[in-house]
């Protein structure tokens, strides 16, 4: 059993497990840190960016126009083209092998088109159906922001190892930019997710009839799950981004996951060392104050998850600080399905959520507060968004990478005036690097992190308690993290069954296959004759045709009555069984007229000697050997006494 670890970013999970028969990818993250390291793409023509600098190393001497592909601004050089993404390394192994993708969460699904269309894929998907629209939005929204404002050319020769190694960091630490990729269009996002099959929580679903696997929740965000991989003797247990909170999905299961072979565990916080409620009460705080002293305050964010939840508590407090009156904006290609489908999937909300669809009303409050006009949304800044904008207020808008989408043009408009504020909530990208294009920069900046996944001290709780027999992490969670190396509280707890994965590498699982469940057909079945070896257990002897088919077994009669199969003579009427009693031995013996017997204990057993007769009978546990030098009579006559001491089936 092996599992493939193809993704070199922990939260932007992609295995691929080899387990029995079956291949099977584990998520599809796609890391979007790349793009960091190239220039926003404005939706409007900036000045200000377009003005900047060109830049080269001073000693390339190159063919290359490499000063037309990158910009500096202050210390930082940014890559002047299309957007570009790291992919996870989907060259390891033939993709056209996987049998079926299991999806966790609509964060995990932005590399599929990558995989599904590219590859050869031919196998099933399934996701819950909240992960599969929720990964849709995703998509759609990213597709649309970079090809919104296409850019005329792909930057190529800054990727020579040469001239990387001469760019400052953080680019030149830039992880094989020769592998990114530009992003995929919208048919490869219509066409890869028409592969998706969706399931509900609990729902057994059989691979090829050698493994079943089940989504239970995972607690993180609408939908999310984690996956139970099981044969009939080994279980296999898959838990990507968890969440022990008590927010708006259904709570994480807990239960179809204990006790497994192997716990494969991912996707843990980024943010160890801040608690989410104290953030979303500094974000509401900040965004407070901010809007009382008359400024905007910009969120850069994606159009669904823990955006659900920045608008509910943000708009309880600025109703108890008087600031009712300000509108909140939602701006996002896909702000009006994102709205209406959290509306909908009332199945997956927590329990508190799910009784208010029963009264009837709005699981969530920003049902509310579209109706009353407080929270505005639009699909972009042109057309009524322009008729209806007013200041001060509150923008959510994308992309939280501040590399494109609306924020940059808010950025733009807002940053010169210390009286605004932008907070990033998000955890995918640092946000000072993020800003790093826009510097100078007066608008003030907030970091309020907010990250439910699970952080380590639950992590090491939630795996004493589902007691794995083995766990798989990735190695950056066996020490602490680069910002706090002395904290070794932020670390999971090892020991010698716990097995670390690095980017790229292939595990061999401490699984050794030792059963497999075989059917009996009923004729043959009916044809068995039990023996009672010891109360409470029988013993049938059965001979007959095994039949695989899908990776199911199946015990047929044979066709032919008297032919040998496994071997074994159907005919022959019984077979010995137990241990040999000496005392009723040495009786039989002298039943059939042997009385010269002498019985001796060996480490192996017993000999028993006859002088007699000059023979040595040699008793050991599972085998018996008669030494009588050619008396091949004696030898017949001794070995049917020994077989009436022993039972037979």
């Amino acid at each position: 059993m092996k599992l493939y670890c193809l993704s070199g970013e922990p939260s932007k999970p992609c295995f691929i497990l080899k387990f029995k028969t079956t291949t099977i990818m584990l998520d599809s993250g796609l890391d979007m840190g790349s793009l960091l390291n190239f220039l926003p793409v404005p939706l409007v023509h900036s000045s200000r960016l377009s003005s900047l600098k060109k830049w080269k190393p001073n000693d390339y001497r190159g063919s290359g126009k490499i000063e037309n592909e990158l910009r500096a601004c202050g210390t930082n050089v940014f890559v002047d083209s299309a957007p570009e993404f790291t992919l996870p390394q989907l060259d390891i192994l033939d993709l056209s092998e996987v049998d079926v993708i299991l999806l966790s969460n609509s964060y995990s699904t932005l590399a599929l088109p990558y995989v599904t269309e590219y590859s050869g894929f031919k196998g099933m998907i399934y996701a819950t159906e909240p992960t599969l629209q929720g990964g849709r939005q995703l998509m759609e929204e990213l597709v649309h922001y970079v090809e919104r404002m296409p850019k005329g050319s792909t930057a190529n020769v800054w990727k020579n190892a040469d001239i990387l190694r001469c760019l400052p960091a953080p680019i030149k630490d830039a992880a094989n930019p020769l592998a990114w990729k530009q992003c995929y269009s919208l048919h490869d996002v219509n066409s890869s997710l028409a592969k998706v099959q969706m399931v509900g929580f609990n729902e057994k679903l059989t691979v090829f009839g050698a493994v079943t696997v089940t989504a239970s929740s995972s607690g993180y965000c609408i939908g999310s799950c984690n996956w139970s991989i099981q044969s009939d003797y080994e279980k296999i247990c898959y838990v990507a981004a968890s969440s022990t909170l008590t927010t708006h999905p259904q709570p994480m299961e807990h239960s179809p996951l204990r006790n497994s072979d192997v716990m494969i565990m991912s996707q843990l916080t980024r943010t160890p060392t801040v608690n989410p409620d104290a953030m979303i009460g500094e974000f509401c705080m900040t965004t407070a104050l901010t809007l009382r002293n008359g400024g905007n305050v910009l969120v850069p964010c994606y159009p669904s998850g823990v955006t659900y939840d920045l608008f509910e508590c943000l708009s309880v407090h600025m109703d108890s600080c008087g600031l009712s009156q300000v509108p909140m904006f939602f701006i996002s290609p896909v702000a009006d399905s994102s709205l209406a489908y959290s509306n909908i999937f009332a199945e997956w909300l927590s329990q508190g959520k799910k009784s208010k669809v029963y009264l009837p009303e709005a699981p969530f409050p920003h049902a509310e507060l579209v109706n009353t006009g407080r929270l505005k949304h639009y699909p972009g800044i042109h057309g009524p968004f322009s008729d209806e904008f007013r200041s001060p207020c509150v923008m959510f808008t994308g992309h939280p990478s501040l590399r494109f989408g609306d924020v940059v043009h808010f950025i733009e408009l807002w940053g010169k005036s210390s009286g605004n504020t932008i907070i990033f909530t998000e955890t995918d990208f640092p946000y000072l690097y993020a800003l790093a294009p826009f510097q100078p920069l007066l608008m003030k900046a907030v970091h309020c992190p907010i990250d439910t996944s699970l952080n380590f001290g639950q992590a090491n709780k939630l795996i004493r308690d589902l007691k794995p027999r083995h766990l798989v992490i990735s190695e950056r969670y066996s020490h602490p993290p680069a910002l706090h190396p002395h904290r070794n509280d932020l670390v999971i707890e090892t020991d010698p069954k716990t097995i670390m994965y690095k980017p790229g590498s292939v595990l061999n699982l401490p699984i050794k296959r030792t059963y497999e469940r075989v059917e009996i057909e009923p004729e043959l079945a009916a044809s068995l004759v039990p023996t009672e070896v010891k109360p409470g257990v029988a013993v049938a002897m059965v001979a007959g045709t095994l039949v695989t088919k899908d990776n199911k077994h199946v015990l047929k009669a044979p066709s032919d009555p008297k032919s040998k199969v496994d071997g074994l003579e159907s005919g022959r009427r019984y077979y010995v069984w137990g241990e040999l009693d000496m005392q009723e031995f040495v009786s039989k013996l002298a039943q059939h007229g042997i009385t010269d017997v002498k019985v001796e204990d060996s480490a192996a057993g017993h000999i028993v000697h006859l002088p007699s007769d000059d023979t040595l009978i040699q008793i050991e546990e599972g085998s018996t050997h008669i030494i009588c030098e050619g008396n091949e009579g004696l030898r017949v006559r001794l070995k049917d006494i020994l077989l009436q001491c022993l039972s037979k089936l």
